[in-house]
């Protein structure tokens, strides 16, 4: 693995001086493609290493972690600025959704990858591409772990042209999910809607994204028939190319949605869906917890985090039982089995554990 004084180097030498191609950055996020024709994409692609990256990034959205490592393992070190972010960034998610102890992993990339942001802000100051990749790999992390957000690595119009329009659907993903955090809600909900108005070709992973997105917005503002509406069109999108992950990653941001809206009509789907969820959000709060050095419960059911969620938002019991279709008595015992788990006396006390 190289080092921050040899990327260091390289940057100097290199990437300022060659024009680096932010249009390849995450080459499958970036594609256009009708639903249905992912894979038909990925094989488009003209460069062969592009094209395994795409690759890795299609197995890991369709559940395939060690797919994903497999393929973009090679380019971890690659002299290409762009290829080498692009590894990086799969290849760490990826290890969150592999079962067993590889926190390790994907910590290492992660702090690897913020070093290298941080020198390249510092470094190319008369480079807007490389303020640009930087910008977007600070952010990228920042906001998927829930990290605070340095103002140096925020975006403007003019370095969000320098992207893709899947990218810069996704960046505004980012934009919306930090808006979120920040309980904004109706400031990322209108995000998403812009972003999508304003996308001028279908990139069904960014926008699965986006919907996924509003999904939860609306379940902070407790419309749930908005919230439902969104889940479907994300679903819609995903669902004939198999890209499950994006769901799983979210799951426990969504209250009961996929339960709600999945379940029933796609068994297996959502069967491994809730695999994916149980997986990445641990791996996912352990990196947290460590970075953020914040409380991130461990011990939940999948279906008392979302009982959880829903009341840190002030859902009622009553609320909580006709979104989840459960009887008000068993809502109330979830209630006093969350609380006496996570060792709180009061409802009003999971805000702290949950809305990290």
């Amino acid at each position: 693995m190289r080092t921050a004084a040899d990327m260091k180097d390289n940057f100097t030498e290199d990437d300022q001086t060659q024009d680096i191609e932010l249009q390849n950055l995450m080459p499958l996020m970036s594609c256009s493609f009708l639903p249905g024709h992912c894979l038909e994409a990925v094989r488009a692609i003209e460069d062969g290493r592009l094209r395994d990256i795409a690759m890795g990034e299609y197995y890991y959205f369709r559940g395939y972690p060690r797919e994903t490592i497999r393929l973009t393992e090679p380019y971890l070190e690659d002299a290409d600025l762009i290829r080498r972010m692009s590894a990086c960034f799969v290849y760490a998610f990826a290890w969150l959704s592999v079962s067993g102890d590889n926190v390790r992993r994907t910590r290492q990339m992660l702090e690897k990858l913020r070093e290298d942001f941080n020198d390249l802000n510092r470094m190319n100051q008369s480079s807007p591409r490389l303020r640009a990749a930087s910008s977007f790999g600070a952010c990228f992390i920042s906001v998927l772990f829930h990290l605070p957000l340095k103002k140096e690595f925020y975006f403007d119009s003019e370095n969000l042209l320098l992207f893709s329009p899947g990218l810069r659907s996704f960046i505004c993903y980012l934009q919306a999910h930090a808006a979120y955090l920040h309980g904004d809600y109706g400031r990322s909900i209108g995000i998403v809607q812009t972003a999508l108005a304003l996308q001028p070709e279908t990139c069904p992973i960014p926008m699965i994204y986006l919907h996924v997105a509003a999904a939860m917005d609306y379940i902070g503002l407790k419309d749930t028939k908005e919230a439902k509406a969104q889940i479907r069109m994300a679903w819609e999108l995903a669902r004939r190319d198999g890209l499950v992950e994006i769901f799983g990653e979210h799951h426990r941001l969504l209250g009961g949605l996929l339960e709600a809206e999945l379940k029933k009509d796609w068994p297996q789907d959502f069967k491994n869906i809730i695999g994916i969820a149980r997986c990445f959000s641990r791996s996912w709060r352990q990196i947290h917890c460590i970075v953020a050095g914040s409380m991130a419960p461990d011990n939940l059911t999948t279906t008392e985090f979302s009982i959880a969620l829903l009341a840190a938002f002030g859902w009622t019991n009553q609320e909580i039982c006709d979104h989840m279709g459960l009887k008000i008595n068993t809502v109330k015992w979830y209630i006093s089995i969350i609380l006496n788990k996570l060792n709180i006396q009061k409802r009003s006390d999971l805000k702290d554990y949950i809305l990290y």
